[in-house]
């Protein structure tokens, strides 16, 4: 751990000035740079405190069912929730959930860790897919905290940049991975790349996808105004994307406008900050563009900016095909489960490392399709809102080929049980009251 310590301070200023240059450009304020160190923690109660951390809205999103069933099972339960992002931290204070903090996460340099488990005492912390701490890991060990990894997921690229620094941090990754009290992953290549790099496979609990946990109801409630300028036969939805990918999607609809002069796309970019950068591309790119921030009527312009957030359930409602973001950049994708649930046809691109089993089940299922370029976007587009029974059809069969993936409330009782032998609380491994 010595090494990682040295480099993490050596870094110190570099991370100092990225977040300093986060609320020079008003992404951030003083008083979120403050919170990332650890200012102003205090309990204000004695109730005893169960550590939550997810990186950003999509982690959270996905585990929000576990946190309401905590929540559910044990009423008394102080609940502490870190995000790594200002989007996500708001998204979760907006669910109101009682007994529930939120926060930034703290930054992973022990004088800050050690004021915040010293604030909090917190009786376990369970950390959502791949957000693993050192310091933080190996802090809570030293603390008799029990560390819990739910749903766990190590891609490819992940497990060859943990092999690159084994040489240096051989220590670190056998400190951090051996602080983990329970852990399940996935799918089975994340299960197996995680004892690869030194988790025993006695601590491996069933596997846990929390993404396929996210209610996809059809029945949601459409505002006549979103009914009448979406027709959603002729709308399609760009979601989560990242920079880099909405200039990919504004040309492809420019394609599209050739042959559907009446199609409607709905952009929702992964970080609603980024909204004045996704509209000064949509300037460039020639198409007009209306903003849901700004109140802007949805049926003013061709293309409808989201950059609003808690509403993704409307616009894959809306929208008969869903084009998922961080797949046409390095990012890995986003999860199907939604959009499928929705009944709408899924494309994306070539990496989607982030969701393989998912998407493997798509494909094998021809469920899906997979796009390059603007291009290929356009025609797939313009092929299924050309042939509204086969799009039909293929939403029909992603349901079914994403069935046995979905996890039930059975599927999570090895997770109850751990997290109440770790807390001593036992009111969690018990389902909650009618």
């Amino acid at each position: 751990m010595l090494v990682y310590r040295i480099l993490l301070t050596v870094l110190s200023p570099l991370l100092l000035l990225a977040m300093l240059r986060s609320v020079l450009s008003g992404r951030e304020t003083l008083h979120d740079l403050a919170e990332r160190f650890g200012r102003g923690v205090t309990r204000s109660n004695t109730r005893p405190v169960l550590w939550i951390h997810g990186a950003s809205n999509g982690e959270l999103t996905g585990a929000r069912r576990l946190i309401e069933t905590i929540r559910a099972r044990d009423a008394a339960l102080a609940l502490l929730v870190t995000v790594n992002t200002v989007s996500a931290r708001q998204m979760v204070q907006d669910w109101n959930i009682a007994n529930l903090e939120t926060r930034l996460a703290p930054v992973d340099l022990r004088w800050v860790l050690n004021r915040y488990l010293s604030a909090f005492r917190p009786v376990a912390l369970v950390s959502i897919e791949n957000e693993i701490w050192p310091n933080r890991f190996d802090l809570c060990r030293n603390r008799d905290i029990a560390v819990l990894v739910a749903g766990a997921r190590m891609s490819e690229r992940t497990a060859m940049r943990w092999d690159r620094i084994a040489p240096l941090l051989r220590g670190t990754v056998a400190r951090t991975i051996g602080a983990v009290s329970y852990l399940s992953a996935q799918d089975a290549a994340s299960e197996q790349r995680l004892v690869q790099i030194g988790l025993d496979a006695e601590r491996l609990l069933p596997r846990m996808n929390l993404k396929s946990t996210v209610s996809a109801t059809t029945a949601i409630k459409l505002p006549d105004l979103l009914t009448s300028a979406f027709p959603r036969n002729l709308t399609w939805l760009a979601a989560s994307t990242h920079e880099g990918e909405e200039e990919i999607v504004l040309a492809a609809f420019r394609l599209i406008l050739a042959e559907h002069p009446t199609a409607r796309l709905i952009l929702a970019p992964r970080h609603p900050a980024r909204g004045d950068a996704v509209e000064a591309a949509a300037k460039i790119a020639g198409v007009a563009l209306a903003r849901r921030s700004r109140g802007e009527a949805p049926d003013a312009a061709p293309v409808y900016l989201a950059d609003t957030l808690g509403e993704m359930g409307l616009w894959f409602r809306l929208s008969c095909v869903t084009f998922l973001g961080g797949s046409l950049v390095a990012r890995g994708g986003h999860t199907p489960f939604e959009p499928v649930g929705y009944g709408s046809v899924v494309l994306h691109g070539p990496h989607v490392d982030n969701h393989a089993a998912a998407f493997d089940e798509l494909a094998a299922a021809r469920a899906c399709e997979e796009v390059r370029d603007a291009q290929t976007l356009a025609a797939a587009v313009s092929g299924l809102f050309n042939a509204p029974e086969h799009a039909a059809q293929m939403a029909q069969t992603a349901r079914v080929a994403l069935e046995p993936l979905i996890e039930t409330h059975a599927d999570l009782d090895a997770f109850w049980t751990a997290l109440a032998t770790s807390t001593g609380i036992s009111t969690l491994d018990k389902p909650a009251p009618d």
